[in-house]
């Protein structure tokens, strides 16, 4: 596994589980083929939340690669920064809720 959690990891880890959003369950550090993902769910769709630290910029092609890999994998991928989470936590929820809820169908023909 990787190193200790980030205060804001562990904010955003306290808060999915206490929330519960549309009865995901999420897990922290899946390893996900040579990935370790942050946070991720495979229900009710297959999410990744991936935070970004303070030095994310060194790791933008190297984070490209990961998302494009989890994508073919069939995850959707979402990243915040340490600095969302630390600051706005709730929009950083809802955000989350909002990938997580199903569109609603469209009217009939």
């Amino acid at each position: 596994m990787r190193r200790e959690a980030t205060p804001a990891e562990q904010k955003l880890w306290f808060a999915l589980k206490a929330r519960g959003l549309n009865g995901a369950k999420f897990r922290r550090q899946v390893v996900i083929g040579p990935y370790i993902a942050d946070f991720a769910c495979r229900t009710p769709l297959q999410l990744v939340v991936e935070v970004d630290g303070d030095t994310h910029a060194t790791s933008l092609a190297y984070d490209e690669e990961r998302t494009r890999y989890l994508q073919l994998k069939a995850y959707r991928v979402v990243r915040f920064t340490n600095a969302d989470i630390m600051k706005n936590l709730e929009g950083v929820l809802q955000a989350i809720e909002e990938v997580l809820t199903p569109p609603l169908p469209g009217p009939l023909p």
